[in-house]
């Protein structure tokens, strides 16, 4: 089959292939882009990459140095999408990759060529190639990489000249070099094709910043090319988790982001870590680059200590000690989804309230939850500052004044938002619509004068910590909208919270919290749902009966 993309597919459905839930999701998501017409496949352009790998780079140490390159199924289909997959003016679809894959997969030689491929044949003039890295020294190792394929080619040997910091094409003005994780030094860089190398490694902030310089960069180039590449690590909140998070939600298939590719090969199933099967899904070249028998060797001595048993997880089953992933697919979220869910529709009804506050200017949720017949009906209003709005509809991207319209966001203070206005919204719950709240859980960081409002007229409250101790109320509220017995309405503020949702893994624990897929996204209502389940199952024996709402 002259499509690669395809013939992995089909060997992926035919189970000749084994992957994992991620991988089966991009390929499924990229074949069905390339029937919708989302973008398209120039198999010129494709083959060409496979061909130049193929028939110009070479292994530069081991056992099959200096052989030729022979590339395997899913490395094929992987050169396919990135560099045969187009928008409509022609050029490359994706601008950034991310791909997680297993030690020992040959994804630094795999790069090293995609990097050779990018400054021979791209077309580029004046191309600036980096391969990026905390350390210079741990970035020069897919440089050496590029650099032992181009001296083992007389063709492209004789076009390069080494010089003390880059290698330097004067026929096409181009330079490829290494590049240390420095975001202020890198800052006024013009660079069209970049390997960020061990993502994993590069800590916090300070590599968030550089990832977004490089990013930057790119503005004058017509196709640049991002493509970081690693195994999972031990970093928590850096560029790894960030794109992990993103990626996993472009998966679900609920992001807006069309120029994002993200390649997760992992493991499903932790139980299954010393499964040859279950581990060919972290390791596509187990059997070819990684064998069989080294694999049950490093199972051996990861089945010897804890240490060694996460050093395992980490780096062949790319399970990250503390990793955060999207949560709910836009189809889970579509099968909770129904009638607008009215005060009215819920009158006479006792019910639990979970009440999420804002620390600043962020919105302030609340959610009741009535269950009848065995429904639970969620029922979700916001509050926002009048003197944030405009701000925040510019900032999210997200229409606030429609849903002030729809009656779903009430605007309240100038600055902050007036914590008496939740009250009066509690306090109409039960004067107007009958609606009694018999627990009211609450972030335990919540405004303190609230709490002590509601509980002076006479509501039970509780504090919620909103942390690992969620995570039986988590699953819970994913169960019940897959299943259709949590019902959100048609509140597309609350939607948007959902899908803006990430679940944090503690992998020894096997326990989850919520966070945000990226910065300054909102999950405010998330949590206060979350709030309320928290109180309903702590209660649950002393409240129980009157939740049931039965005549």
């Amino acid at each position: 089959m002259d499509n690669s993309i395809l013939a992995y597919y089909q060997a992926i459905k035919d189970g000749s292939e084994i992957v994992g839930r991620w991988i089966l999701l991009l390929y499924t998501w990229i074949v069905k882009g390339l029937q919708d017409k989302a973008f398209f496949y120039d198999a010129k352009k494709a083959n060409r990459a496979i061909n130049y790998v193929e028939n110009f780079c070479r292994h530069h140490e081991g056992a099959l140095a200096p052989q030729l390159i022979k590339l395997e199924l899913w490395q094929k289909a992987l050169t396919a999408i990135i560099f045969g997959i187009v928008d409509k003016t022609g050029f490359r679809q994706f601008r950034e990759v991310c791909i997680i894959v297993a030690r020992k997969n040959g994804k630094t030689l795999l790069a090293a060529a995609w990097a050779s491929y990018a400054t021979f044949c791209d077309g580029e003039y004046g191309a600036r190639v980096y391969f990026c890295a905390p350390k210079l020294q741990q970035a020069s190792l897919c440089y050496d990489a590029f650099y032992q394929m181009v001296s083992k080619e007389p063709e492209l040997s004789a076009l390069c000249k080494k010089r003390r910091t880059d290698i330097y094409i004067e026929s096409t003005n181009s330079s490829v070099a290494p590049l240390a994780l420095s975001a202020k030094k890198s800052d006024g860089f013009n660079i069209s094709f970049c390997i960020n190398d061990e993502i994993a490694s590069w800590r916090g902030e300070p590599g968030k910043k550089m990832y977004e310089v490089i990013k930057s960069s790119f503005g004058a180039r017509r196709q640049p090319l991002l493509i970081s590449i690693s195994t999972a690590g031990y970093e928590s909140e850096g560029v790894y988790d960030e794109l992990i998070a993103r990626g996993t939600r472009v998966l679900l298939g609920d992001a807006k982001e069309t120029r994002f590719l993200p390649v997760f090969y992992m493991i499903d199933d932790i139980e299954k870590w010393n499964d040859i099967n279950e581990l060919k899904k972290a390791s596509p070249n187990l059997g070819v680059s990684v064998s069989v028998d080294y694999m049950l060797e490093e199972i051996a001595i990861a089945s010897q200590s804890l240490s060694k048993k996460y050093e395992f997880l980490c780096k062949y089953c790319n399970i990250k000690q503390g990793s955060a992933m999207a949560w709910v697919s836009s189809e889970t979220v579509h099968r909770a989804e129904c009638e607008e869910i009215t005060l009215e529709s819920l009158r006479g009804s006792y019910c639990v309230m979970g009440i999420d506050l804002s620390q600043s200017v962020d919105l302030t949720a609340a959610s009741i939850i009535c269950r009848k017949n065995g429904v639970d009906y969620i029922h979700t209003h916001f509050w926002l500052p009048a003197g944030a709005l405009e701000k925040a509809t510019a900032r999210d991207g997200i229409p606030y004044r429609e849903y002030i319209d729809r009656g779903i966001l009430s605007l309240s203070g100038e600055s902050f938002v007036d914590y008496t206005d939740v009250s009066r919204w509690v306090d109409m719950l039960v004067s107007d619509y009958e609606i009694l709240p018999l627990k009211i859980g609450y972030d335990r960081y919540s405004s303190q004068y609230l709490i002590k409002d509601l509980k002076n007229q006479g509501y039970h409250t509780d504090d919620v910590f909103q942390g690992y101790n969620l995570t039986n109320m988590i699953y819970e509220f994913e169960a019940g909208m897959n299943d259709r017995r949590m019902l959100i309405g048609n509140n597309d503020l609350l939607k948007i919270h959902l899908l803006n949702t990430a679940l944090y893994s503690d992998a020894e624990s096997r326990r989850v919290k919520i966070v945000k897929i990226s910065k300054y996204a909102h999950i405010d209502g998330v949590a206060s749902v979350l709030d309320a389940l928290a109180v309903r199952s702590k209660y649950f024996d002393e409240i129980g009966e009157q939740i049931e709402n039965e005549d």
